[in-house]
């Protein structure tokens, strides 16, 4: 009797092989055509920002076409400012690359101005003095004007930000102010006691462990970081009297902290003109000599810039590292509202 064919229902090797590559073909054609899709979403979203008037491929291809002509750059700081552990963190103001493209702005011979749209509680104080620094820069050895917008919030150091440029425009409803500095920890000795743990520190020097959250801090200690904020403050202070051409004693009275509104900030010299955001950009154009309404260039940010800031930030990047390191103390300009 014959053996029955125990494979007549399964499918030879040639088949499965084909399928295989089938499926490893509308794969590819599928990620190609993800990638294609967040690529043009990138494009279409710097045209908004840059100034374009249409949402679509056609608007970007209008937009690539006047980067040659002469216009104002824009720079946005937004959110929180900090050094950043990402190549590309646009989205979370990371210090570095915006002081990057600042300076790159400041290079490019038909960025004739630039405006820094700004919308921040300010941030760690090396990453603000950095900011300030590539400000100073492209208006010192470049040549070139540089006028600040705000919008909801520019206190602490986005006002410090602000006032290395040449004019400030706010909403009269603008948060702004909060001069100062500030380094915050916190204390649970207490609880540590309660639930019967106890922190064992080996160190090199009595400051080592300098706040501590498992002690109290000794009044030594308290009058060491004192002096540091002190220090850090009078630079804050420094910046502003020199900006805004103010004594610095009446600089002082206004840097205790406080906030203002937009108005408030006005009638007080900490900022020049009420306007919104197209009214900083004809000032600018004005300044440069292009009248108002003037284009809006990029100033040399590529497509691809884009592309990896979006794809940075809807797929996480090195966002972990970045936040893991949010618990170390620092030292902020920043409006403090917890």
């Amino acid at each position: 009797m014959e053996e029955p064919n125990m494979n007549m229902n399964q499918p030879d090797d040639s088949a499965l092989k084909s399928l295989k590559r089938w499926m490893q073909g509308a794969a590819i054609v599928f990620l190609c055509a993800v990638l294609s899709a967040l690529f043009l979403s990138a494009k279409n979203e710097s045209v908004k920002k840059d100034g374009g008037n249409s949402e679509s491929l056609s608007g970007f291809t209008k937009n690539v076409a006047k980067k040659s002509k002469d216009g104002i750059g824009v720079v946005r700081i937004y959110g929180p400012i900090s050094h950043s552990m990402k190549s590309y963190d646009w989205e979370k103001a990371g210090s570095s690359a915006i002081a990057s493209r600042i300076r790159k702005m400041g290079k490019k011979k038909n960025v004739k101005a630039i405006v820094l749209d700004i919308n921040t509680p300010g941030g760690t104080v090396a990453a603000v003095q950095e900011i300030y620094d590539a400000v100073m820069y492209v208006r010192k050895e470049e040549k070139k004007k540089v006028i600040a917008t705000f919008g909801d919030v520019s206190a602490s150091g986005g006002y410090y930000v602000a006032v290395a440029c040449d004019e400030i425009f706010a909403y009269p409803g603008t948060l702004t102010g909060s001069i100062g500095v500030i380094m915050d920890g916190m204390n649970y000795g207490e609880l540590m006691k309660k639930i019967g743990l106890k922190s064992e520190v080996v160190k090199s020097g009595k400051f080592k462990d300098i706040g501590s959250p498992s002690r109290e801090m000794s009044e030594e200690e308290r009058q060491l970081l004192q002096e540091m904020i002190n220090d850090t403050y009078d630079q804050f202070l420094t910046a502003v009297a020199e900006g805004r051409k103010m004594d610095k004693e009446k600089a002082r009275k206004l840097a205790d902290g406080r906030i203002f509104t937009g108005r408030q900030a006005k009638a007080n010299g900490l900022v020049d003109t009420l306007g919104n955001y197209q009214d900083a950009i004809d000032r600018a154009g004005v300044l440069a000599g292009l009248g108002k309404n003037p284009t809006i260039t990029s100033g040399g940010s590529g497509s691809f810039d884009s592309f990896f800031s979006m794809m940075d930030s809807r797929f996480g990047g090195s966002r972990i590292l970045s936040e893991a390191l949010e618990g170390s103390p620092k030292l902020e300009y920043r409006l403090y509202m917890k």
